[in-house]
């Protein structure tokens, strides 16, 4: 099958890719996208819902408090955004199942999922111990906060896609726990590697029926639970600074878009290059 693809200079050119492409494939008018863990407006997962609804997407979000997601669904929609908002804890399968059904019926069948709620709950300290300190309930914790809020969000919506046989699953995992680790962080490694064991089979399996599903792995990057020493850690990457949710969103909406229809089961570092050093501790760029 001969697809057209609007190129640079405004022309079109067919290519035989067998799977047909919008001209424009960050178009993402009348689809649907649902982002978790929309609560901080400094947050990946409302970076990435602006940037989806900025490409015409309707975005369905969530969060664990009624007073945050209400205000981040108002500016969206100050921003021309079609939008359905609804508190959830994910941990919680009834409710996630819940907000996938609420937000079908307002919005439409969802064609994107992305799981970006995890690493901190308000209300909730975050899980920090060594590996022998570390209690089995903290464990539980963090696997409940990071993975299966993932889990189950996916399970609501996977029907849904697979009956269209469409759909794009973004998994907001993280350096941490796939690539590298930390001390005081088996909690937290160990969730995200879990995720994304589960992205990869969950590619292996819905492949054929039109779904891909991918993971970004940010590094240091800048926002609301930021600590000063990750900011700083930042500033010792390749790049020299610390990265944007907004980087992390672009990214995202990528792997969402239909241009990705043969990338599955991959994890894409945005780190601004930090795991590719190998010397640490020392300057490697001269004060640059």
């Amino acid at each position: 099958m001969l697809s057209r693809v609007l190129c640079g200079a405004g022309e079109h050119v067919e290519i035989a890719l067998g799977v047909p492409l919008a001209d424009n494939p960050f178009d993402f008018t009348g689809r649907t996208a649902l982002v978790t863990g929309c609560g901080s407006a400094e947050g990946i997962g409302f970076a990435t819902a602006q940037l989806l609804a900025c490409l015409g997407a309707s975005v369905a979000i969530t969060s664990t408090t009624r007073e945050r997601i209400k205000a981040r669904a108002d500016e969206l929609q100050r921003d021309g955004a079609r939008v359905f908002s609804q508190v959830a804890d994910l941990t919680d399968r009834g409710q996630a199942f819940e907000f996938v059904a609420a937000a079908q019926a307002a919005l439409g069948p969802v064609d994107i999922l992305v799981n970006a709620a995890g690493m901190v709950q308000t209300g909730t300290a975050p899980v920090s111990a060594p590996f022998g300190e570390l209690e089995p309930e903290d464990l539980q914790r963090e696997l409940e906060i990071t993975l299966k809020t993932a889990f189950h969000t996916t399970q609501a919506a996977l029907p849904g896609m697979v009956e269209r046989r469409y759909g794009r699953i973004v998994m907001v995992s993280s350096v941490t726990g796939p690539y590298v680790t930390a001390p005081g962080s088996t909690a937290y490694a160990t969730a995200k590697a879990a995720m994304d064991g589960m992205m990869r089979t969950i590619a292996l399996e819905y492949g054929r029926l039109g779904i891909t599903a991918n993971s970004v792995a940010p590094g240091w990057i800048a926002t609301a639970s930021s600590a000063p020493d990750e900011l700083a850690a930042g500033g010792h990457t390749p790049i020299g600074r610390p990265g944007t949710p907004a980087e992390v969103a672009a990214l995202i909406a990528y792997l969402a878009s239909e241009s990705a229809s043969y990338v599955t089961g991959q994890s894409v570092v945005v780190d601004g290059g930090n795991i590719i050093q190998e010397p640490h501790g020392i300057d490697l760029y001269g004060g640059a």
